[in-house]
This record gives structure tokens, sequence and C-alpha cells, in this order.
């Protein structure tokens, strides 16, 4: 049975869960040590502990269940780095049988909350920090869009908390700021589309500059940062205050009335919208928790971040052009979005975008500033699609489906001395805190031991790659601690405005591979390694010219299976893997099939998309991402898995195949012509209308826990969508060789090679001496 949690309390996965010793023997295993940690994934057995947690005096490290404590002499050895620490007055009363929660050793991950600090006169009154939410809508849509957007936006202010901050941003030609404070008649700030604006000038334009003098650097608390709350209060509300102006504002809306020349596209300056909202923000309330959320409805083709000029026949920026260079403001509108990334990280806000077209809106240039703020994105076709309403009310709701909105996050590693960081692929970035534990080589967000998240949710997960440092085996003495630690600590604003602190500290083992490999090879974790393969993969194709994935990947594997498969040399029948290893080519072959590889097909933005998506989910997910998983349901048998290969189509089964971004129903050809026919409606034929209902259940439970909502095909076997679901399959039978399928199946049309095919070269190669 299948470890329903393999994340388990810690929200831990590694690629391999035993070490070898030195950096060579490291780069022999070919699949780089690394852990995916979910840094604030909730837990029922996590202990929450009302006071702020002990360091260690020399390397911080916290106080945790493999620390060694003297219990006369109250006094305790971090594991990290060896140092004797005095516990201080209030832990006077421990003994081996009074001890502190975070000395227990199933609590591997404990969460502090630190008391923000309270007024002196009335210590009750503890400041409360609320969360802020700025609207930025584009009006340059057609009516029925905007009307769809419009609606969406009036719904989630209903559905904030009432104390929570609201802002108003709307666009087109230029952007417009809503003043909410002044009910008397809609007042509008106006900045002109086509100049770059600075934040100085934002100020200025919005009175802000006169009313306080500069604003103190840092991060205040709340609102003590030279400004009075009227002052703030003119453009940042309570929800429960503005929501009656924002409703009669919205009616108000209407699309950008600015003409728009025959054969060109409107004139669009999503550039100068940001700017300015992440401008006001950093005046009004820097360092507090806030959220920027775009509504964004075409191409920007104006100012900075334009990523197309307006002349209609110029067509959006292709791959081939990106690969080519032949993209001429893609560069440009990057740097652009990197400096805005810089100056949200600074105010710890987040930036997040939805994006609604049938063409593109610019997501590969914007993603820089989305993953480094930790923010969400959605793309869909329509602001009246489920996948963008759904999506967009799950932000804004409460309880269960709520997705755990966090702010200002800060994560921190310690490792034992031998290990050192990378970087780290996820959604955060790099405070390029310096430390022994750094690593000269970098990867993703590296040389730091700390990192800055803005926005985090409790489904954010993120890859840390690490690191050995080149001791030799021989000057390793034979004394040596056989374990190594790792401390993930976490510092975090929750959405009631509290500040917690979430530590998680996890140890593995050192093997000793010049002995036997036995023990790393059983702490391999295939769904893991795949996945942060995936990462890698992605990451190199984005920032390594010329980069050849596919070959990049196939050589990995070759080495993989010639260092850990079974054979006899240049004899590839005698090769075989380790049950520990036997999913893996498997893994690697339908990645190089997936989107994350083959980009021909997508645009830039759908590429940049998956990407984020695939940086900032849990390894289950990630791994359904590439390799989709197949359910096949039928009257003679339950629901069961099926393989992800064409000989899987049957004319009297169905098939429900979640491919993460969308969820395909696909109804063989008999069981398509029988409910065209209607037997599900007749009495005596109900067994078959519970076999129609019975994938579409499932879909919609799948549906309803994942964020962004995938898109739901409801297909027939030879119908135009069934590509939906024959796109995904291991071409087994083709048109080459379709002389041997069996009745009612399918064949692919594709000249891609089959699984059973790419293996047999994979094993000719594996075994070459």
């Amino acid at each position: 049975m299948a470890n329903s949690d393999p994340e388990g309390v810690d929200g831990v996965r590694m690629t391999w869960n035993v070490w070898p010793r030195t950096k060579l023997e490291a780069s022999k295993c070919v699949i780089p040590l690394a852990a995916s940690i979910a840094p604030i994934r909730p837990h029922s057995d996590i202990p929450t502990l009302p006071y702020a947690p002990l360091r260690c005096r020399t390397c911080s490290a916290v106080l945790n269940a493999y620390s060694r404590v003297d219990f006369l002499a109250k006094i305790w050895i971090c594991p990290f780095c060896y140092q004797r620490n005095q516990f201080p007055p209030h832990y006077a009363m421990i003994s081996e049988t009074n001890l502190p929660c975070e000395l227990y050793p199933q609590y591997t991950t404990v969460q502090y909350t630190l008391q923000m600090d309270p007024d002196p006169n009335n210590p009750s009154n503890a400041p409360q920090l609320q969360p802020v939410f700025v609207f930025v809508l584009d009006t340059c849509m057609i009516e029925e869009e905007l009307v769809f957007a419009k609606s969406a936006l009036k719904q989630a202010i209903g559905l904030l908390p009432e104390q929570a901050l609201v802002g108003f941003v709307s666009f087109g030609t230029q952007a417009l700021v809503h003043e909410l404070g002044f009910t008397e008649m809609s007042k509008v700030y106006v900045f002109k589309g086509s100049k770059e604006i600075s934040k100085e000038q934002v100020l200025e334009q919005l009175g802000l500059r006169a009313a306080g003098g500069r604003p103190t650097a840092g991060y205040p608390k709340g609102l003590q940062n030279g400004f009075t709350n009227t002052v703030v209060n003119r453009f940042l509300l309570p929800a429960s205050d503005c929501e009656f102006t924002l409703n009669s504002l919205l009616d108000e809306l209407q699309t950008d009335q600015w003409p728009v020349q025959a054969g060109h596209r409107a004139s669009r300056c999503t550039g100068v919208a940001l700017s300015v909202a992440a401008g006001f923000l950093g005046a009004c309330l820097p360092g507090t928790g806030a959220r920027i959320i775009a509504l964004v409805g075409g191409p920007c083709t104006e100012g900075p971040g334009t990523i197309v000029s307006k002349d209609l026949s110029e067509p959006l920026r292709s791959h081939k052009d990106l690969f080519k260079d032949a993209a001429p403001y893609f560069k440009k509108a990057v740097k652009f979005y990197d400096s805005l990334a810089k100056q949200l990280v600074d105010q710890g806000h987040v930036l997040d975008l939805f994006a609604s077209a049938l063409d593109q809106v610019g997501v590969a240039e914007m993603k820089v500033a989305i993953e480094r703020t930790g923010g969400l994105v959605v793309l869909a076709e329509s602001f009246g699609h489920s996948v963008f309403k759904d999506s967009f009310k799950r932000v804004f709701e409460d309880g269960e489906q709520s997705l755990g909105l966090c702010f200002n996050g800060m994560l921190e590693i310690g490792c034992s001395k031998e290990i050192k960081v990378q970087g780290i692929i996820g959604p955060c970035t790099s405070l390029e805190k310096k430390g022994p534990n750094v690593s000269d080589t970098v990867i993703g967000e590296g040389n730091t031991t700390t990192w800055k998240m803005c926005g985090l949710d409790k489904s954010t997960c993120l890859t840390v790659i690490f690191d050995l440092s080149s001791t030799d085996q021989s000057n390793v003495p034979e004394t040596v601690n056989p374990q190594f630690y790792l401390q993930f600590l976490t510092s975090y604003q929750d959405p009631e405005g509290k500040t917690l602190i979430r530590v998680t500290t996890v140890t593995r083992q050192w093997a000793d591979i010049s002995v036997s490999t036995e023990e790393l090879i059983h702490g391999f974790d295939q769904e893991t390694a795949a996945v942060v393969m995936a990462r890698i993969t992605s990451l190199k194709m984005e920032t390594e010219e010329g980069f050849d994935a596919t070959r990049w990947l196939d050589r990995n594997l070759i080495r993989f299976c010639s260092k850990f498969g079974n054979y006899r040399e240049n004899d590839p029948s005698s090769f075989s893997l380790n049950p520990c290893f036997s999913l893996f080519p498997q893994f690697i072959f339908n990645l190089r099939r997936s989107q994350f590889v083959q980009v021909f097909n997508n645009s830039p933005d759908e590429t940049a998309y998956f990407r984020v998506l695939l940086n900032k989910e849990n390894i289950t997910n990630a791994a359904v991402m590439a390799q989709p998983s197949l359910i096949s349901y039928s009257f003679n048998s339950p629901p069961q898995p099926a393989l992800l290969d064409v000989a899987s189509i049957s004319a009297d089964h169905i098939l429900l195949l979640d491919s993460y971004f969308s969820i395909v129903v696909f109804h063989g050809m008999t069981i398509a012509q029988w409910r065209n026919m209607g037997y599900q409606n007749q009495p005596e034929h109900q067994a078959f209308a519970l076999l129609l209902e019975a994938p579409q259940v499932d879909a919609q439970i799948i549906i309803r826990d994942r964020f962004p909502v995938p898109r739901l095909v409801v297909c027939d076997q030879h119908g135009s969508q069934a590509r939906f679901l024959l796109a995904k399959l291991n071409p087994s039978a083709t048109y080459n060789n379709a002389t041997d399928i069996a009745q009612g199946s399918d064949i692919i049309f594709t000249d891609d090679v089959s699984l059973q095919v790419f293996c047999e070269h994979l094993q000719r190669l594996a075994v070459q001496s």
C-alpha cells in the first residue's frame, strides 16, 4: 500500500535519505542531494508553543529534539556546532521527567507564537497587522469580459475579512488610482501610461510625500512610518467600510474609452499600473503583509513592461523568437519586472496575477516578479471560465477550502558543518546572507542561508539543493558522527496577523559507499528525484543558452543506470534495476515528453505558467504534472489505476486522466454510444448510470482540493477533444505498428518512440564498457 502522507509531520522529502560522505561520491550518484520542504504545511501533530525559541549562541540553531542536555549543569549541546549553551532562568525547572515540548523526540517540528510588542500602557492591546489587498483591474477588454471580472471582484470584496484593507487601481491607456476615502464624489489620480514612473513620483502625485516626510527604512510595525492613519485611509480602507463605495465604483466603471486605430491593439499600460500600486503600498505600509492582485486581459503595449507593439501585424513573441533572440521587447520587459520584484521584496509585498485572454498577456515576462514574491498565478481563456472564477473565489474563501495565505515569510537553513547549500528552486528570494554553509556553486536562488518569502500558503513547497564540502575520505576520523542534521526555520505572519515561527529539524545517516551501496539504494526516493530533475531541467532551459534538455536528461539517466544497474558488460539482456529504482526511467521518459521540456505547441506564457506551478507544488502534485495518473472504470471491476499507455483505451471503459492542469473524462466508443441512446435514464440500466457518474464524482473531488482549479474536459473516443488524453499516453501502438492492437483500442499518430523502445536503447547504452 502506498504511503498516503509521504511528507509526514515534517513536510520534508529527500532525493536520497542516506548520504555519501564525500563530494566525489555524491557526484557519482548522478541525482543531486536535495530536499523538498513545505515550510508551513498544516499538520495536527505539530505543537504550538507560546514563547520564543531558544537559540545556540554560536550558530543560531534552535534548541531541538536532537540536542544533548546536561540536566544537572542546565546546559544543552547544539547538534550542529557542538557549542555548549546555558539554559536561561525560565528553563530552571527542567529535568529528565520535566522536559519542554521542543525536546520530546516525536516533536521534530514545533511552532512558536511571538507576541508583537504590546502597548506599554495597555498590554492587552497588542497590535494586529491587517492583511492588505490592492486590486489592479485591466479595462481594455470587451464589455462582456469586464462584466465577468467586475462580478468576480465584487464577490471577492464580500468574502474578505472585515478588517482587511482594500485599495483599487484600474488601467487602460492610463493608470488610475481611486481614492476610496472620499465618498462624496469618485476621485481618481491619473498616471500617464507611456513612461516609467519612480516610487518618488507616485508619492508626489498622490500627495503622500508632503504628509509625512520620508518613510523610515526597514520593517516598521503597522503604520508607524511617519504617515498618519488619515493619509493611508484615502487609498486603503477596511473592507467593511468601503464595500459599498467599491461596488458603486465598479458599477460605473466602463471599458477603456480611448479610441483604438483599425488594425491596432488597445493601448494597455500594465507595467505603469503595477509600479503605481507597488509605489503607494510601499509608502503607506512597508513591511506589512500586502498583496497586489492584478486582473489582466491582454498584452502590455504601452510604457515599461511592453511585450508587443500596437500594430496587429506584429505577432506576439513565440518560443522560436526567444530562442533566436528575435523578440525585441522581451529582455527589456524582464529587466523592468526584475526591478519591480526587488522593490516588492524590499517592501515585503506580493504580486498575484490572474491572466484571462485568448492570446498571451506577458506571464513569461512577469514570472520573475510573481515567483520572487511568492505570488499566485492563474491562466485562463476568459474571465467567465470556471478556471478563473473558481480559482479567484478560492483565494478569498475561509475554512477548509482556504489557501491559508500568509505574509512576510523568512526561511533560514542550518546544516551540519560538512554540508553546504547551493540554492533553492521555488517561490523565494535570496537575501545574500553569507555563512560557512554557503556553497560556491549556485543553483536557483543561492549565495545565502536566508531567503525571503513575501507570500506563502499551506501548499507552498521549496526545493533546496545541497553540496558537500570536499573532504577526502582518508582524513575522516573513525570517531566521526554517523548522523547529519538539517534545520529549517520559517518565520511568517498568518492571516490573522500573528507572527509565528515554525522549526523543523531532521536527521539522516551518512553511508560509507566504498564499503556498500545497499543503504544508499534503499534510501532513494524515486518520485522526489524525478521532480527535482524536472525542476533543474526547467531552470537550465530558462537560464542556460543553447541547453538541450532531452540530451541532458538522457545522459544523466544512462549514467544513473550504469552506476546502479545490475548487468554483465556489453550484454543488454542481462540488465536489471533494483525495485527502488524501477519507476525512475519511466518518470524520465514522461518528463522528456512533458510540457516542461517539449515547448513546441505551447506559448511562452503557458510554459512560464507551468514552470511556476512545477516549482511551487508538493512532490506528489509536481510528479502528476510530469507523469499524469490514469484510472479506468468498467462494469466488471472497481475503479483501478491503468497504465499510462494507449493500450489502456477500451470501447467499454471510461478513463479519468489527471495531468494536474486538466482533468480528462474519456468515454470509450461503446460507452459513448449507449450514453447517446439514453440507456442511463432507464431504470433497468441503473448500473450504467452509476458507471457514468463515478468518474465525474472523482473528478470533482480532485478539482475541489486543487489550486489553480484545473480545466475539466469530457470527451469521447475518436472525438476532437480526445487529443487531451492521447497526447499524454505512451504511444505503444502507432500507425507504424497498428497490426496487433486489441479490439476497441486505439492508435496514436506519432513518430515518438514508445517506452519499450526507449528502455531497450537505455539498456544498450547503460551496459557499454
